[in-house]
């Protein structure tokens, strides 16, 4: 609920300008990925008299449309500057709507090659135009949902493109079999044409777009070969980082070799140009598919295991479809296929997200996308040579004769990269050694988690609050404690450490200022020492009678600030730790995630031994957080530590509503346990 007096902020597409570019962008995503489908398949027809070429003239678009961003997109991000934005996406897509629609007229191979460089070269510079346009019509905190939905329209029209070309191809097949004086056209003229038209209506869009300054800074970019070498600067040392693109740049060259080769392998399945169209948008239905449902499925199952899992069950798909001559079955086998990529690509970029520091996760995230750029060009250019190559061959086993031609011998080669990929993967990046993959995915499917100790069932509820120094966790648990009396609950608030006459002297040795002799072992050992008494003396008993607990810190903090902070091993400090609480797992952990420069900043300087302690501390400490929440989602609630108080309260009250036994009436203020407020 909006507080009184306030407006809630009015969303991105209100602002008109945007929405009259945003409306751009969606009708040309729509247009380029219709070009995409409408060329290659236009390549394949004119050629179809011979595999060989046929494979190679596919390739050639390809290579065509990919090969100018590479080599001259920052020269054509330096003249864009020079221009007004308006003017220039306005003469580009007229220019793209002139290119495109002489296509179908000319009808020859060597022009849509040279059309395609044509209009991939203009793209050059109606893309950085656009994207310095952006954030000249929205105001700076809307920025990032204004990215977003760029990204939706780019990805997310492509399903729609490949169902309109599946339509417009069978209307063509129509339309050229039944008009005298089109008998012998392509029938992808149709979307050709269709293509054109979406360049136009961006173009009238676009002239009557109002508001855009005429140049405001560069908008060149670094050439993509260097973004490559730079990045792996960043990202070579980190062997979880490593590991993360290793996986995703191999599941990203094996659906390499299902776009390039899809037309003619769908050709040799006895479809035209609409079953081209419809498995092209299979692969991206199945990646949204992924991307939506494949985590939740799964909960249960390390975040990590499931990205190498899903990688090799994709190229064990990719090898089935490659063998399977059934057309019906290859689109839902494409499906899966497409899920697997969204499950794997979803995953990689939220625990890069979580892996990477701050100050390079841009740079990461921009060398992840070059590479992948530079690899699909590779793979494309070489598949449809390797399918030329190869040709066709065909088995005779008597009465049924077996195919194997040039496609197919490019997607399996394809799956088993992406299998082997992925396994290198679950080697690379298996968080739960010693524990069965086949029993922990089995586990997982049942909605149970393979190698933790089960879960011990109490009366009451166990909520532990969890975040850096100065991340507004104290406060936040002292909120949420009022809130849960005041509807009728019976709570302990309560902390660590120092909530038991023991745990109060180990506190003043643990964060003396001067007491700087202390190992991290013992440390450890100490943090241990005061939860095992915590957990004896306070929380077990509290939760047996009914109460709900809400605790300050709890195994978490030293599992990131001993395991991560300290640098122990993570698997002793759990093991300590899972002694010293007899295995006791909150019902809910609310991380209020706060970056250190932050956190610190409100403490206003050090006050005890580890707030003392070095930024970069502080930031292991945190990336262990976040890394513990990715790994058991269903157990957190993670909150941005920057929001306002009152925000980050209401997103903890509608989680912990969620999982709120009955109440039941309220006992003397004495069985509560109150703590009095301490600083985070």
């Amino acid at each position: 609920m909006t507080a009184p007096g306030r407006r809630r902020p009015a969303h991105v597409l209100a602002n008109a300008p945007f929405r009259r570019l945003w409306t751009a962008m969606s009708v040309c995503s729509l247009g380029d990925w219709l070009n995409i489908l409408a060329l290659t398949a236009l390549a394949g027809n004119l050629m179809q008299d011979d595999y060989r070429v046929q494979s190679l003239a596919i390739g050639g678009v390809f290579v065509a449309k990919m090969l100018p961003a590479i080599l001259l997109g920052p020269l054509a991000g330096v003249f864009a500057d020079r221009f007004d934005r308006r003017l220039t996406m306005f003469a580009a897509d007229l220019a793209r709507f002139a290119i495109v629609l002489s296509i179908p007229f000319v009808h020859s191979y060597q022009w849509v090659i040279i059309a395609t460089l044509l209009v991939e070269c203009i793209n050059l510079f109606w893309v950085p135009a656009k994207d310095a346009t952006v954030p000249n019509l929205v105001p700076k905190e809307q920025l990032e949902s204004a990215n977003q939905l760029n990204l939706l329209v780019t990805y997310g029209t492509a399903p729609i493109a490949a169902m309109l070309f599946a339509a417009l191809s069978v209307v063509g097949d129509v339309v050229t079999s039944t008009v005298p004086f089109l008998s012998g056209r392509d029938a992808t003229g149709l979307a050709l044409i269709v293509n054109a038209c979406a360049y136009l209506v961006s173009a009238f869009l676009i002239f009557t777009l109002r508001g855009i300054p005429k140049r405001d800074g560069a908008i060149s970019t670094p050439s993509v070969l260097k973004q490559v070498i730079e990045g792996w600067r960043f990202v070579g040392g980190h062997r979880m980082v490593r590991g993360l693109i290793i996986g995703m740049l191999g599941a990203f060259a094996a659906g390499g070799a299902v776009v390039g080769v899809a037309k003619i392998y769908v050709g040799a399945l006895g479809g035209g140009d609409a079953a081209y169209g419809v498995v092209f948008g299979a692969v991206f239905v199945g990646m949204a598919l992924g991307m939506f449902f494949g985590p939740r499925l799964l909960r249960q199952l390390s975040r990590r295991r499931l990205f190498g899992l899903a990688i090799t069950v994709a190229g064990l798909v990719l090898v089935t479809i490659a063998l399977v001559h059934n057309l019906p079955i290859v689109v839902m086998l494409t499906v899966v296929l497409g899920a697997c990529a969204g499950i794997a690509w979803i995953i990689g970029y939220t625990l890069i997200g979580l892996e990477v520091e701050d100050g390079l996760r841009g740079r990461t995230f921009s060398f992840l996308q070059s590479t992948a750029r530079v690899t699909l060009l590779l793979v494309v250019a070489v598949a449809n040579p390797v399918a030329a190559i190869f040709g066709v061959h065909v088995l005779d086993l008597g009465e049924f004769a077996y195919q194997f031609d040039g496609s197919n011998l490019v997607l399996v080669i394809g799956g088993v990269l992406a299998t082997a990929v992925g396994i290198l993967a679950l080697r690379h990046m298996d968080d739960k050694k010693g524990v069965p993959l086949t029993a922990d995915v089995i586990a997982a499917v049942r909605g149970e988690r393979l190698g933790a100790e089960p879960a011990e069932h109490v009366p009451g509820l166990f909520v532990a609050f969890e975040g850096g120094e100065g991340s507004g966790k104290t406060t936040q648990s002292r909120l949420i404690a009022i809130w849960l009396r005041d509807q009728g609950y019976d709570v302990v608030q309560t902390r660590e450490p120092g909530s038991t006459k023991v745990g109060m002297r180990l506190r003043a040795i643990l964060l003396d200022a001067a007491e700087r002799g202390l190992s991290a072992r013992a440390e450890a050992l100490l943090y241990a020492a005061d939860r095992a008494e915590h957990v004896e003396k306070v929380i077990r008993p509290a939760l047996y009678r009914g109460s709900l607990v809400v605790t300050d810190r709890y195994v978490d903090s030293s599992l990131a600030y001993q395991g991560a902070g300290r640098a122990l091993d993570p698997e002793d400090v759990s093991k300590i730790n899972a002694w010293a609480t007899g295995g006791l797992v909150p019902h809910l952990t609310v991380l209020i995630d706060t970056p250190p420069q932050v956190g610190l900043t409100r403490l206003g300087g050090a006050a005890d031994r580890i707030e003392a302690e070095p930024l970069e501390f502080h930031e292991r400490v945190r990336k262990e957080f976040r890394k513990l929440a990715a790994a058991a989602p269903q157990r957190y609630l993670v909150v941005d530590g920057t929001l306002p108080p009152e925000v980050i309260t209401r997103q903890i009250q509608d989680r912990i509503h969620e999982i709120l036994p009955d109440p039941v009436p309220r006992e003397s203020e004495d069985a509560t346990g109150t703590m009095p407020a301490i600083r985070d």
